[in-house]
């Protein structure tokens, strides 16, 4: 498909359950897109996302909904187990795509993703959306710039606090109950993903995972350890147990403290940035990071991307093989908590 800066891309949607909202609302803010129709297997919820969002056509079945509407390009919401044969379906009539993560249920149906997608002239691209989020951006930049220095160390502490209790997760998603592996696979999966994207590739990792809350199937506590190539390291110490002390728990996720041969950096959880250099006074690092959205209005970022690439041909934050460097990670770290060994990558 030959596509220019002028095009008005359509796109259709599959998928309407809790967390799509952030992304058909985003969708609305670029003027480029136009999403033409949304499915959903109960068709009610699609029909109502479509009222909400003025979207001509709701369906469902997304079969149909390609066939009748020929897109440009889909977004896929939908849980993991479908996503195999949505990108099949889509590839072979080269339509591009954007996958909502986790990616497949396994790493090898993951392997099988990525083979589509770069088998095909569709685009595809993960909707792996932390790394977009504007502080981690910022941070990026920082470490670009030398205002940091050389990168020693990140370490992460998120409390979530949705997990704990006869009803968590019920609210809001609760398959979450019977992932048979939650917080590695589904959450994560994010900062694993987002310490590539600001320290580069890791090549060993060392994980101790947990069970707080024994009415879920999978873990939901986690101490992770990443060595990365360039000699820094970093550590993840999360769980969705307890709680954070903050009104808007999903907003960071966490704090954050990462550490150079310049001095080191602090967020907060409002997303505040303050940065102190060796033997100087602290100072706050002024940027953007509305309370818009998803955290910090990440989803519009990444599909901003996702169609700016698309329309100059340029390649993906996270093109699908990419992305397996970080599925690999997650598959590493439960060989780690499984063995008790440091696995080296």
């Amino acid at each position: 498909m030959s596509l220019s800066s002028s095009t008005t891309l359509t796109g259709a949607i599959i998928g309407a359950g809790y967390f799509s909202q952030f992304q058909y609302e985003a969708w609305t803010r670029i003027p480029e897109v136009k999403i033409v129709a949304a499915s959903n297997r109960t068709v009610s919820r699609a029909e109502e996302k479509c009222a909400e969002y003025q979207i001509p056509n709701a369906y469902s079945d997304w079969k149909e909904m390609i066939e009748q509407e020929k897109p440009d390009f889909v977004d896929i919401i939908t849980p993991p187990e479908t996503h195999l044969e949505i990108c099949e379906y889509l590839a072979e009539r080269n339509i591009h795509m954007i996958c909502q993560k986790p990616l497949a249920p396994t790493f090898e149906e993951s392997v099988a993703i990525s083979r589509i997608a770069t088998s095909t002239e569709a685009r595809f691209m993960v909707h792996e959306n932390f790394r977009w989020q504007p502080w981690y951006r910022k941070i990026k930049e920082l470490l670009n710039d030398g205002t940091v220095g050389d990168l020693f160390s990140i370490y992460f502490l998120a409390r979530m606090g949705d997990g704990w209790g006869e009803d968590a997760y019920l609210d809001r998603q609760p398959y979450f109950r019977d992932y048979p592996k939650l917080l590695v696979f589904e959450t994560a999966v994010h900062w694993l993903d987002t310490y590539r994207y600001l320290g580069g590739e890791i090549k060993s990792i060392y994980a101790k995972l947990d069970k707080r809350n024994p009415v879920i199937a999978g873990e939901d506590s986690g101490l992770i350890i990443c060595n990365f190539q360039n000699g820094a390291t970093s550590t993840l110490d999360a769980n969705r147990y307890n709680e954070a002390l903050t009104d808007d728990s999903r907003l960071t996720f966490g704090t954050l403290r990462l550490d150079g041969s310049k001095g080191h950096l602090q967020m907060d959880l409002n997303g505040n940035l303050l940065f102190k250099p060796l033997g100087k006074d602290p100072y706050e690092v002024e940027y953007e990071h509305p309370r818009l959205n998803f955290a910090g209005d990440c989803c519009y970022h990444l599909q901003r991307h996702f169609v700016d690439q698309l329309l100059t041909n340029q390649p993906f934050d996270s093109e699908a093989d990419d992305y397996l460097k970080t599925l690999r990670l997650v598959e590493a770290c439960y060989e780690s908590a499984s063995t008790g060994q440091v696995v080296t990558l």
